[in-house]
């Protein structure tokens, strides 16, 4: 549970870290289609930090029953930032398109994580 609630504080602070560095730094040094995507990064890992800060909070509480299924979508969530979220920052960093096909596989953690959230809101929640 603590686990959780400080990978989603370092995520929400590298986040914002991120999101000053590519509205700085990078605007006008990248592509706008690479700074989008730059951005589009930054969003998804804020939104998931806070869901790592949210699952952190549910597993001390222990409103929704059993950990392990709480621990399986922070997990989720925390591989989804790092591969969807991690793989945009290289691409707009050095254009290498191949990490187009990779992000996929980060969107596909986050949407595993996000349903094990809502199983355990189902099977557990009062």
């Amino acid at each position: 549970m603590k686990f959780f609630i400080i990978a989603g504080a370092i995520n929400g602070f590298l986040s914002v870290a991120l999101g000053a560095f590519g509205a700085h730094l990078l605007e006008g040094k990248v592509a706008d289609k690479y700074l989008a995507t730059w951005e589009t990064a930054v969003q998804y890992q804020m939104f998931h930090a806070l869901a790592l800060v949210a699952i952190g909070i549910l597993m001390s509480s222990k409103v929704l029953g059993p950990i392990s299924t709480l621990n399986t979508a922070g997990y989720f969530i925390l591989a989804g930032i790092i591969i969807f979220s991690g793989s945009l920052y290289v691409l707009s960093l050095t254009g290498i398109s191949i990490l187009g096909a990779v992000t996929p596989i980060g969107g596909v953690a986050f949407l595993v994580g996000w349903i094990m959230l809502i199983v355990a809101a189902v099977k557990y929640a009062n």
